[in-house]
């Protein structure tokens, strides 16, 4: 009996591991006085005057936790502070839902943002906006959705779930249900058999997605399946191929176990450490010499609360539990006139969704919603100094509420920092039969914010970079590891020319599967106000009559403004091109251009799973790159607002065929990065980073190149340092 509560103790340990969080059982005793909250997943806790930690110490700069214990809100959009998360709590103790039951979760405790209209005329030194906080709880298996108006200490507003499925899952949830397979026998003993110590067990929470089957209906279930991590951190690189354990996650029980795999070996984890002092130990050599961008002057931004400046750009930036990042109000100075003018209302990472291409028992289920389902603010790591972030970048944490309301510290969750790698911003060097010796070359340096997620085994990296001449780039890197299959196959010799595998082999008795990544941005855009119109500028062949030029053809544009959302609805062609133009038709240039932003697509692979596959039902958002939808406060989650076991019955794709008129209006612009996986052996056993990117460019916004003026580079404007000469 002691050695089987031995087996759970560590099966729940490795488990908080596995989903990428620290250890949380060593903190320092705290008494209840001092503690507002001991963050289980990040292994921080805030106490009035300090920070303790389980983990590895990191420099916490700006603001400090002193800080967060006295924060005010300072602008509208600025998100819950320490005192605003225990007032909620407060207000939801005495509240008819929760009193009459001691069984329930806070799902999500987020600012209930004001009025958009009111946020716009919002001005430094104004009365500050009424507070609210909105709050999803789960009570007795049922999903309710309240506004708490901290102002007067009352819910004022109290709705149950209108759509299918359940809210995004709570820390507790995932880490409450890792346990629960060790109850039973069947589980242990089809670990056993195959010869894994079950105090080497390692387990992930996964996600089951929806299948309209009978044993799905009116509960929430997860699936449990376990690695060993004998022999290496690197756990995932050992799958205990074949057993899975289907659970209910609010009676804590097995509905079932499925166990098809029991001839498959543990593979051995063999040289899958990938820890720099594992790969000093084993002789790998240094390849580049340190590197670092040095300012004398010190950084040429500021952060001011939440507010940010730099050059000439101005932007509110919050952390959120379910978005990661979410930048709000960006505005761009206009140099011929001084003025701010509005870019963007509110950009953040709607949802991910991540499919993988495995019908088999043990992997058709895995078709994870990474934001809706496990949140990916929540899943956001400290970024490590020097590595994450450079030494010029400044730190902001995320404060979020745990399952009951407390606060808790997501430290460094956010970096700031200028980028210069040597690129060009703009250039020109006068040929020498002009007879004009002229070279005018300036260094392109960009602003970045940077969070990186680590959602179980991968990890993503969202950037927000800004650019002086006004494009904003959102860029997205996939590192981690991969998830992989055990097989019983040790070379491809192996490999009957009729079996596939649903993947590559990467390395004996391992198989990277096939999958996709699809990251969905949404963007409310405000092009010099909130009256814009989508122009599609198609670019087509035109031929020349007979006589008429020595050329046959030449391309030609052709804008179309889309009238409702079905115009608006855009596959990707490669040789049906077009341009993408969000532009304010009551605004116009010197020379009567209507003032715009171009969407510049990149990463444009396409979802081509089957529409009726219950995983593309869910991720119907996947099904076009490019939607606009009237602004609605209520449509931001491309997936819905409840994700977790939905049907498909709340997403962009049901909203979008609505067809509402959007010319001229307040409008979303939604846009899907995408990426198809085929694992290959550089992947393993720790993948390189692989990037993609989109742009919104500016177009005919400017009455000319709006960085003229910058300066370039000087030897007299920049620090002295001795080099070693290359070799």
């Amino acid at each position: 009996m002691e050695a089987n509560k031995l087996w759970r103790f560590l099966v729940l340990l490795t488990g908080v591991a596995m989903i990428s969080l620290v250890s949380w059982l060593h903190l320092p005793s705290l008494s209840n006085k001092e503690v507002l909250n001991c963050n289980l997943y990040s292994g921080w806790c805030i106490s009035k005057n300090r920070f303790y930690s389980s983990a590895r110490p990191k420099e916490i700069k700006n603001p400090s936790s002193s800080d967060h214990q006295s924060e005010i809100p300072q602008h509208p959009l600025d998100p819950l502070t320490v005192q605003e998360f225990n007032r909620v709590r407060t207000i939801l103790s005495s509240h008819p839902l929760f009193k009459s039951s001691s069984s329930y979760t806070l799902n999500s405790v987020v600012l209930e943002e004001p009025d958009k209209k009111l946020v716009q005329k919002w001005r430094k030194g104004d009365p500050p906006l009424p507070r609210k906080a909105s709050v999803v709880a789960v009570v007795k298996g049922v999903s309710h959705v309240l506004t708490v108006d901290l102002e007067i200490s009352m819910v004022v507003s109290h709705e149950t779930g209108s759509s299918s499925g359940y809210p995004i899952m709570t820390m507790e949830d995932m880490v409450g249900v890792l346990e629960v397979p060790l109850k039973s026998s069947e589980f242990n003993r089809s670990i056993t058999k195959r010869g894994v110590n079950l105090a080497d067990l390692a387990c992930l929470p996964i996600s089951s997605g929806w299948y309209g089957t009978p044993v799905e209906e009116n509960r929430r279930l997860i699936k449990v399946q376990c690695y060993s991590k004998e022999g290496t951190v690197n756990f995932y690189m050992k799958p205990i191929e074949g057993v899975t354990a289907l659970v209910d996650m609010d009676r804590k029980e097995v509905v079932a176990i499925s166990d098809d795999g029991q001839n498959i070996p543990v593979a051995s984890g063999a040289n899958t450490d990938y820890r720099y002092s594992i790969q000093k130990l084993n002789g790998e050599l240094r390849l580049l010499n340190p590197i670092s961008l040095e300012q004398p002057q010190g950084p040429s931004f500021s952060v001011d609360g939440h507010l940010v400046k730099w050059a000439n750009w101005e932007f509110h930036l919050r952390p959120d539990p379910r978005a990661g990042t979410i930048v709000s109000q960006v505005k761009v100075r206009d140099p011929d006139t001084s003025k701010l003018r509005n870019v963007m209302y509110k950009g953040f990472t709607s949802e991910l969704f991540v499919p993988y291409m495995d019908p088999t028992e043990g992997w058709y289920f895995k078709t994870y919603m990474d934001a809706g389902e496990y949140g990916f603010g929540l899943q956001a790591m400290p970024l490590d100094p020097l590595n994450d972030c450079p030494r010029n970048a400044y730190y902001m944490d995320g404060v979020f509420a745990s399952s009951d309301g407390t606060p808790y510290l997501q430290p460094n969750m956010i970096c700031i920092f200028e980028s210069y790698a040597g690129d060009i911003a703009w250039r020109h060097a006068e040929c020498p039969i002009t007879g004009l010796k002229v070279t005018e070359v300036r260094p392109k340096v960009t602003l970045v914010v940077r969070m990186a997620a680590a959602v179980a085994n991968y990890d993503y990296i969202v950037d927000w970079e800004f650019q002086t001449d006004g494009l904003i780039r959102a860029k997205v890197g996939l590192s981690g590891i991969l998830m992989v299959k055990g097989t019983t196959y040790e070379n491809m010799d192996q490999v009957p020319e009729k079996d596939y595998l649903y993947g590559t082999l990467l390395s004996e008795n391992i198989i990277g599967v096939i999958h996709d990544h699809y990251v969905t941005y949404y963007l409310d855009m405000d092009v010099d106000g909130s009256e814009n119109s989508f122009v599609k500028v198609n670019i087509k062949k035109e031929e020349t009559s007979s006589g008429e030029s020595p050329r046959k053809s030449y391309l030609k544009a052709v804008k179309e403004v889309a009238k409702t959302e079905k115009d608006a609805q855009i596959r990707l062609k490669l040789y049906e091109p077009s341009e993408f133009h969000v532009v304010n038709p009551l605004k116009k240039t010197r020379v009567g251009n209507p003032v715009g932003y171009k969407l510049v697509p990149g990463g444009t692979a396409a979802s081509l799973l089957d529409p009726e596959d219950p995983p593309q039902k869910r991720a119907a958002f996947t099904n076009n790159q490019i939607w606009v939808t009237p602004y609605n406060k209520t449509e931001q989650w491309a997936g819905g607002s409840f994700v977790y076991q939905s049907k498909g019955d709340d997403t962009l794709q049901v909203w979008s065929n609505r067809d509402r008129p959007i010319e001229n209006k307040d409008i979303v612009l939604w846009y899907t990065i995408g990426f198809h996986h085929i694992p290959c052996q550089e992947d393993y056993p720790i993948m390189p980073t692989v990037s993609s990117s989109f742009d919104l460019k500016p177009v005919n916004f400017f009455e000319r190149n709006p960085i003229l003026g910058v300066p370039p580079n000087l030897d007299e404007d920049l620090p002295v340092c001795k080099a070693h000469d290359s070799a």
